[in-house]
């Protein structure tokens, strides 16, 4: 007999990378496995399109007026799920008064947390007006209340285990059929690759390796760097080649770095990061140098599937013996797709996503 799940969640399906690299792209198999799959969103198609913005203030509380109603009307259906599985937070703003109504009325609820969401600062320059009307108490809440708690990092686990036992960490996970290990390791372009993936807000990271791309070229070191994610990225000096983020051709571009960069500051919001942008990297066989803090240490064996820099002269040092050996680039990639395909695929992690939303968990205590 078929399971309904409610997958109550803020952004729409497809779209923001902690969703589409967790749980989304379990959709089919969950659907093999006899469940049936509402998702609920409570930022709209449209709403996407204008939220991360300047201005667009009318249209944005118009749309967060409609994601409450949504919401609303969501929990006049919710008896009607075997699971409700929230992401991040259920409503946005406020104390925890929706939340304590979803977890009276569910049948059991699931609550997948991805970043540390329970800190105080915000990471959204554009919407920083309505940072401190978010309900930064709904985490810790949630955290108490459901009945298991999916994590992303040993960090964040250890965090949500002070108030609730039923946790299971899983890193956000590859497709493998999608993200296919490069074979050729010798320079396809006029210059070496270095590569980054990410955001515009988070494209301040790749900022932090500026002296670092200096110092090669100082030495003659030749390089380009090939920027996915924000396209008016800059450095003076430095010959840069900048891209917007498209599904379309995300693994492509991936496929075209010669090295990959993974560079993080030491801040408490970086142990929530699970090191997706690294694991697609690994994924697409490209050698990867990561900083080493946090998750990094965990999808990384050091110096065999990648590469973790603690200081500026690590990362100078790492890129010069990448660029100067071919073998040294593919004995890494090749080793660092296989250990994602071990460890950080659908394929290796899908089972245990589905045995948690098929549940054998007590009871929550309310």
């Amino acid at each position: 007999m078929s399971k309904k799940v409610l997958f109550m969640v803020p952004y729409p399906f497809d779209k923001a990378p902690s969703q589409r690299l967790k749980f989304e792209q379990y959709y089919p198999y969950f659907e093999q496995n006899g469940f049936i799959i509402k998702h609920r969103a409570f930022i709209s198609e449209a709403f996407w399109e204008v939220i991360y913005r300047k201005g667009h203030w009318f249209s944005k509380l118009r749309y967060t007026l409609a994601g409450y109603l949504k919401r609303i009307t969501d929990l006049f259906r919710i008896r009607q799920y075997e699971v409700v599985y929230i992401h991040l937070w259920a409503t946005p703003f406020g104390f925890p008064v929706y939340e304590w109504l979803v977890c009276l009325l569910a049948r059991r609820v699931i609550y997948d947390i991805d970043d540390l969401v329970y800190l105080a600062d915000s990471k959204s320059q554009v919407n920083k007006m309505v940072a401190g009307l978010k309900g930064r108490n709904k985490p810790v809440f949630l955290m108490k209340k459901a009945d298991h708690v999916i994590t992303c990092t040993p960090y964040l686990d250890n965090f949500v285990r002070k108030y609730n036992n039923r946790t299971t960490d899983i890193s956000s996970t590859i497709n493998t059929d999608t993200y296919r290990p490069k074979k050729e390791y010798d320079f396809r372009e006029p210059l070496p690759v270095l590569g980054w993936s990410g955001s515009h807000s988070t494209s301040k990271y790749l900022h932090l390796l500026e002296p670092v791309f200096r110092q090669l070229k100082k030495e003659g070191v030749l390089f380009k760097l090939l920027v996915m994610g924000d396209a008016g990225f800059t450095i003076d000096g430095m010959e840069v080649e900048a891209l917007p983020w498209k599904e379309e051709y995300e693994t492509a571009v991936i496929s075209r770095f010669d090295i990959g960069l993974y560079p993080l500051p030491d801040e408490q919001w970086v142990y929530g990061k699970s090191g997706l942008k690294a694991l697609q990297y690994m994924a697409a066989g490209v050698p990867t140098i990561a900083t080493a803090i946090g998750a990094n240490f965990r999808i990384m064996e050091e110096g065999r599937t990648g590469f973790l820099a603690r200081s500026a002269d690590d990362w100078v040092r790492i890129i010069k013996q990448l660029l100067s050996s071919p073998t040294l680039r593919e004995r890494t990639g090749t080793a660092a797709a296989e250990f994602v395909q071990q460890h950080f695929s659908v394929e290796a992690n899908k089972d245990t996503y589905l045995s948690i939303l098929q549940g054998n968990q007590e009871s929550r205590n309310n």
